[in-house]
């Protein structure tokens, strides 16, 4: 590593993917209230100085603000996919889900899309869902079928008991 490396400080779409990195690598290994806040923190601080425009920055913006814990932190998570969607970037039709129904989940009401797999009285569940959602809404926004994520849940919970 060159000792320079330190002193020139990342583009912001480079720091972005690793903030996106260290939020999803977070959630698997139990980040921290702080290091959670302060990625989120950054990601508004660079949309704050106009740096997240285009598709694939507002992609990762949304990555790392799904792996904050607030209602705000999902609302950004939810704003900055669909921004994403608007701009052509694909992979953000399901990000975009994700965050609204981790946004619902948050406001106490039920799942939209039944992305989010929660622990509920102790097992996994995909708590309530809104049964007026066809799996045809949840594949246009590459949501798998409900009953796929149902298997999901069972999956977690024998893997769990095992």
């Amino acid at each position: 590593m060159d000792p320079d490396d330190e002193l020139t400080p990342e583009d912001p779409l480079t720091e972005l993917s690793r903030l996106a990195s260290e939020a999803i690598d977070g959630q698997s290994k139990g980040a921290t209230s702080a290091e959670r806040r302060r990625r989120c923190d950054r990601v508004l601080e660079l949309e704050a100085q106009g740096f997240i425009t285009d598709d694939r920055a507002c992609f990762l913006a949304g990555l790392v603000m799904i792996c904050g814990e607030s209602v705000a932190d999902f609302h950004h998570a939810h704003r900055f996919a669909r921004r994403a969607t608007e701009l052509g970037d694909e992979r953000a039709w399901t990000l975009r889900a994700m965050a609204w129904d981790r946004l619902l989940i948050e406001l106490g009401r039920p799942q939209h899309f039944g992305t989010q797999i929660i622990r509920m009285g102790g097992r996994w569940s995909l708590g309530e869902v809104n049964p007026r959602v066809t799996d045809w809404e949840r594949a246009l926004f590459g949501v798998p079928p409900l009953y796929v994520q149902l298997q999901r849940v069972e999956e977690l919970q024998r893997s769990e008991q095992g």
